[in-house]
């Protein structure tokens, strides 16, 4: 099976995204040594437990790139990039991707760091992939944030037209212009500009490159019988007796996912004891349009859940319920 490595000098120089790369070779599916990527900080200051941020599709952790710095002062983050994805080796058979591709590698990296205590930041893929290693693993996570993602069963009338209209466009568009994938879904680009454009599209400068990116939206589940759809099912059931903190934090205007926030909230019986807050004008990449505001929440939900209390600080902008 053909594995591509994006070429170093297409990362060189890339805006907000200094930081150290680190890796982990991992197996494939099929016995290959794919070599994986991760953000790793140490805090500046401050011995908080550690924070591991998980992107989506067709992201990599460029996208949290402005969440990452405010945490660091007190937290460790690591942030990788899946299989397929940024930094990381991609398979070129489209074949070769699974959820369960995602989960193994998350778990190699959860163990070969030793990981324990985390903050796990979800969105989109990272949040199907995460929560499935949560409802798994729960040993060695100590909170949930959750942005805009799903837990897929294969029922179709969960699904919204925004990611029925999105599977389509990727059933018809294999080579997928990732950049401006992700510039269309910007609602607020005060901010956006080409050179961040490019830096989506850096990790793909073939189609091949793009095999994980293009597939990614097909493995969503249509029907219930499938081994993905089962999967997330069995999440669903673990998560809804989840005892640890757990916050939803969602722009409810993205048009793919914006309306799941109140499923998390239902679900996961420690989310209620959080403020409800949204991060209104905003579209489906938060972290790309919200990065201050989320890293603000997050030590925020930190800092009430070693409180033990469930009152939002009064300086951090959002929408309390």
């Amino acid at each position: 099976m053909s594995v591509y490595r994006t070429p170093d000098e297409r990362f060189d120089h890339l805006p907000g995204y200094d930081f150290d790369p680190h890796y982990l070779h991992i197996e494939g599916p099929n016995g290959e040594d794919l070599r994986t990527h991760y953000v790793d900080t140490e805090p500046s200051g401050g011995t908080g437990q550690p924070v591991v941020c998980l992107h989506g599709e067709p992201t990599w952790s460029y996208m949290y790139r402005n969440v990452i710095p405010p945490l660091a002062e007190s937290h460790r983050v690591v942030a990788p990039d899946f299989v397929g994805f940024g930094k990381s080796d991609k398979l070129t058979d489209r074949e070769a991707y699974s959820l369960d591709l995602g989960i193994s590698q998350l778990h190699a990296l959860m163990e070969s760091l030793d990981l324990a205590g985390v903050t796990l930041v979800v969105h989109d893929w990272g949040g199907m992939i995460g929560l499935a290693y949560a409802a798994h693993y729960p040993e060695r996570i100590g909170q949930l944030v959750i942005l805009n993602t799903f837990l897929p069963v294969g029922d179709e009338s969960e699904m919204s037209r925004g990611f029925l209209a999105w599977r389509r466009f990727v059933e018809r568009t294999p080579d997928l212009p990732v950049g401006t994938v992700v510039e269309r879904a910007i609602q607020d680009d005060t901010a956006w500009n080409k050179d961040i454009k490019a830096a989506y599209d850096a990790p793909f400068p073939t189609s091949d490159s793009k095999a994980g990116a293009a597939v990614w939206p097909l493995l969503v589940p249509t029907t219930p019988d499938s081994a993905f759809a089962q999967t997330m099912q069995r999440t669903r059931e673990r998560l809804s007796r989840w005892t640890k903190p757990s916050f939803v934090l969602f722009a409810p205007d993205d048009p793919i996912l914006g309306g799941a926030h109140e499923f998390f909230r239902t679900l996961l019986p420690t989310a209620n004891n959080q403020p409800e807050v949204f991060l209104p004008d905003a579209g489906h990449f938060v972290p790309e349009e919200r990065a201050a505001q989320i890293a603000e929440h997050i030590l925020d939900f930190l800092g009430r859940a070693e409180a033990g209390d469930g009152t939002m600080h009064p300086s951090i902008p959002g929408s309390p319920k």
